[in-house]
């Protein structure tokens, strides 16, 4: 009887010691924690605050230091524990990257995930990446914390699947000059909020210049949109640089899709005219924007 006694009393100290390292491990280990950022929101929300519109062909917005600023500040929030890394969801029309979306993907720790552009110009598909990523890592429990930068009310299903694995979901938002910007049943759901002012965007977002001519009423000729074009070239080569033009050069005189896409774009924006079904002004505002890359070679 006291052998059984003392047998069982061995195994109790055993799991015990084994119970002691276990947590002893656990304690080692770093919580992670991960930024969410959807940029329709970031977009809308910090042009508004900032440059007094939501329509992005309005300002520029600095990404990388802003994304900077949010890994900054969350290593602030979530004092003991690293990053994973950031996921930044946006739309993208076939969702083919457009120049600036490439831009961000290349930066380090940074995960950009598209979904598409309807013909409205409105995103599809980005809320139902959100959640996935968020239920994925939480489930596999390679996050303990997400820090969510969006306000849309089709994310709440998206939190509740991150905590229904143990995760803590912190919404951020951004302040808005006048009302909300987040729906309310986010802000019910999630373990914390915090606003972020006017001060934190404004080094990243500067409200755009007006172009250097008047723009054209009614039909413009084919050297307005050549002019155009030339234009969007030498923003898009000081963005870019010589090795993406050399990149871009085999191709002539054809751009890629994403290329192509972004110069309509932005050309119709600086013209106020549609060029969709426009074909000898397409082929214009193309000749203009090859003109000047070709003569900067």
């Amino acid at each position: 009887m006291n052998e059984d006694l003392a047998a069982l009393s061995a195994r109790i100290d055993r799991t015990n010691e084994l119970l002691q390292r276990m947590l002893a491990e656990v304690a080692k280990t770093p919580s992670t924690h991960a930024i969410f950022v959807d940029a329709g929101y970031l977009y809308a929300a910090a042009g508004r605050l900032v440059a007094g519109t939501e329509d992005r062909r309005a300002f520029d917005l600095d990404a990388e230091g802003l994304i900077d600023a949010l890994i900054d500040r969350a290593r602030t929030v979530f004092a003991d524990s690293r990053l994973l890394r950031v996921y930044w969801y946006d739309g993208a029309r076939r969702r083919i990257h457009t120049a600036e979306q490439q831009s961000i993907a290349e930066l380090p720790d940074v995960k950009v995930r598209l979904g598409n552009l309807n013909a409205s110009n409105q995103q599809k598909g980005v809320d139902s990446l959100i959640r996935s990523d968020l239920e994925s890592l939480a489930r596999h429990r390679a996050i303990s914390d997400a820090a969510l930068l969006g306000g849309d009310e089709d994310l709440v299903s998206a939190v509740e699947a991150a905590q229904g694995y143990g995760a803590r979901v912190h919404l951020w938002g951004i302040e808005a000059p006048e009302g909300r910007n987040q729906a309310e049943p986010l802000l019910w759901e999630v373990d914390s909020q915090r606003t972020l002012d006017l001060d934190f965007f404004k080094p990243y977002v500067s409200r755009r210049t007006a172009p250097a001519y008047e723009p054209v009423t009614g039909r413009p000729t084919r050297e307005d949109v050549r002019f155009v074009g030339a234009q969007i070239a030498a923003k898009w080569l000081a963005a870019r640089g010589r090795d993406a033009l050399l990149e871009l050069l085999p191709g002539h005189p054809y751009l890629p899709g994403s290329v192509d896409q972004d110069l309509l774009v932005e050309a119709e924006g600086l013209l106020q005219y549609s060029l969709r079904g426009q074909a000898d002004l397409r082929r214009a505002l193309r000749d203009g924007f090859w003109d000047h890359l070709q003569a900067q070679y």
